[in-house]
């Protein structure tokens, strides 16, 4: 398991890793999602657009949501389904 509790160098480094599509050993990672506005910045830095300083500045306004991400089948079978509810017919 691979936990970031806030977005850090470590964290950026990583969604540039896997929005490229390198591969990890991790099951599950925890941390900041990199949500549409956040990877406009990431992007932004990738492309050479704006320094990783100016990503800093800009992203530290936004205040991306939370995300757990299971990312192998061994990492699924920690869960357990509980209940369901239809709410629309």
């Amino acid at each position: 398991m691979l936990e970031f509790r806030e977005m850090t160098e470590e964290w950026l480094d990583f969604i540039i890793a896997c929005r490229h599509g390198e591969p990890h050993h991790h099951d599950i990672v925890i941390g900041s999602m990199a949500n549409d506005q956040i990877y406009n910045f990431i992007a932004d830095y990738v492309d050479g657009i704006i320094t990783r300083e100016q990503f800093w500045v800009l992203a530290k306004f936004k205040y991306p949501t939370h995300q757990i991400n299971f990312c192998t089948p061994a990492a699924l079978k920690c869960l357990e389904f509980v209940s369901g509810e239809i709410l629309m017919k």
